[in-house]
C-alpha cells in the first residue's frame, strides 16, 4: 500500500508492546504500513513489537509517552511529525485496568482508568486530526471493549471510560465525515492476553456462545479493515469483536 506520491501510509498505535496492541501493529504493517508504536514503560516490549514488524517485511519506529500526559503527548507527537507530514490511521489502544467495587474504588484509581483512556483520547486523536483535516484523509480506531457497552462488576472506572470512548468517537465521526476522515470504535470481549491471566477461564468460556476466548490478532484484522479503502462508507460504528455476547 503506498499513497499518489509512492509514500508508505503511516499508523500510529498507542499501547503498542504487548497484546492486542502489538497484534494491531503486525497487522498493519504487513498490510504495508509504516508503524510507530507507542509505549509507556515496557520499551523492551515495544522493541520486541518492532522486530515482529519487521519480519513482516515492514519499518517503523518506538517512541514512549504518556498518553494521559497532554504536554509530554504533544511534545511527542511534534517529534513524530518532525518526521512523518501525516498520520494515516490512528489506533487508541492505550488502556489500563484497576479493578474494584464502586463502593470502594479510590479516587486514584477512578481517575487513573479514565485518564488514560479518555483523556488519552483527547491528547493523542485532537492534534491528529489537525494534520487529517489539513490532508483530507485519515481513519481512527479507537480499542472500546464489551465492558463500554454491557457494563461489569468491579470494573465501574473502566466501563465508564470505554463508553465515553465510544460517545466521543461518534461524535468525532459525526464532526469530520465530509472531510474524508473516519472513526469508529472495535469493541472486544474477552481476548487471550495478559490482562485476563488470573481469570477464571472456563467460567468465563460458559459465557460466550462461542465457548472461547479470541485471540489478539482476530481484533487486529478488524482494525486493519477499518483503517483500509474496503471500510470506506464506515464511519462513527462500534464493532464487536466478542464470540457473540449480547
Amino acid at each position: 500500500m503506498q499513497d499518489s506520491a509512492g509514500n508508505k501510509p503511516v499508523a500510529l498505535v498507542t499501547g503498542g508492546s504487548k497484546g492486542i496492541g502489538r497484534a494491531i501493529c503486525v497487522e498493519m504493517a504487513r498490510c504495508g504500513y509504516e508503524v510507530i508504536i507507542n509505549y509507556l514503560s515496557d520499551e523492551a516490549g515495544a522493541r520486541e513489537t518492532l522486530a515482529q514488524v519487521e519480519q513482516q517485511g515492514g519499518s517503523g519506529m518506538c517512541i514512549g509517552f504518556d498518553v494521559a500526559a497532554e504536554a509530554a503527548t504533544q511534545d511527542a507527537l511534534e517529534r513524530i511529525f518532525a518526521t512523518y507530514a501525516s498520520v494515516d490511521a490512528l489506533i487508541n489502544n492505550a488502556g489500563r485496568i484497576a479493578d474494584e467495587l464502586f463502593v470502594m474504588m479510590t479516587p486514584d484509581k477512578w481517575r487513573g482508568v479514565i485518564d488514560t483512556t479518555l483523556q488519552g483520547f483527547y491528547n493523542v486523536t485532537r492534534p491528529v486530526l489537525e494534520k487529517m483535516v489539513v490532508h483530507k484523509r485519515g481513519s481512527v480506531v479507537s480499542i472500546a471493549s464489551v465492558a463500554g457497552i454491557m457494563g461489569n462488576r468491579g470494573q465501574a472506572n473502566y466501563a465508564a471510560a470505554k463508553a465515553g470512548l465510544i460517545g466521543a468517537s461518534r461524535s468525532v465521526a459525526a464532526e469530520v465525515a465530509r472531510l474524508g476522515i473516519r472513526v469508529n470504535v472495535v469493541a472486544p470481549g474477552l481476548i487471550q492476553t495478559d490482562m485476563i491471566h488470573d481469570a477464571p477461564v472456563q467460567k468465563i468460556k460458559s459465557m460466550i456462545p462461542m465457548a472461547r476466548l479470541g485471540k489478539a490478532e482476530e481484533v487486529a484484522r478488524v482494525v486493519r479493515f477499518l483503517c483500509s479503502e474496503d471500510a470506506s462508507y464506515l464511519t462513527g460504528q462500534v464493532i464487536s469483536v466478542n464470540g457473540g455476547m449480547f
